[in-house]
């Protein structure tokens, strides 16, 4: 689980998981989004938000903005890139397509999980889901292509 107090969660202390959550600290807008690493390792991380007031994009249902959703899930996969086991250093966003299937629960805190699946010498494949309170009933599905940087040798590496 995630520490409140700091919002970082909890999982390894490896290079990577902390390479990955100076990525998404270093990033303005995953911030002002209050994103929480909750799990990374090999090629797979499961980022969250919590419901906030200033992202609702429809004040009659308190339902968050499909751009809060799509930010999270696109952070989310950026960060499984740079944990995947081929020890890649950095990453940028090509191409990423959301499938919205439902609007977030209002309230609800919002959590993503994306997998890099597929790694070529220079772009990375992910696939994403995000959830509010049922992970079984999925707010959104997405999958992307990112650009992929290798470490140096000797940089990176787990």
């Amino acid at each position: 689980m995630a520490d409140e107090e700091t919002g970082r969660g909890a999982g390894p202390d490896t290079d990577k998981a902390r390479i990955a959550r100076q990525f998404i600290e270093a990033i303005p807008f995953s911030r002002a989004l209050r994103m929480r690493l909750e799990e990374i390792g090999d090629g797979v991380a499961v980022i969250s938000m919590p419901w906030n007031d200033a992202l609702v994009g429809e004040p009659r249902t308190g339902v968050i903005h499909g751009g809060a959703v799509s930010a999270l899930m696109d952070t989310c996969g950026g960060a499984a890139v740079m944990c995947h086991p081929e020890a890649l250093a950095a990453t940028a966003t090509i191409d990423l397509r959301i499938d919205y299937m439902r609007p977030a629960e209002p309230g609800a805190r919002i959590t993503a999980r994306a997998t890099c699946y597929h790694v070529t010498r220079s772009v990375a494949f992910v696939r994403a889901e995000a959830w509010d309170s049922d992970e079984g009933r999925p707010l959104a599905a997405a999958t992307g292509a990112f650009t992929v940087e290798r470490a140096r040798s000797g940089e990176g590496a787990a």
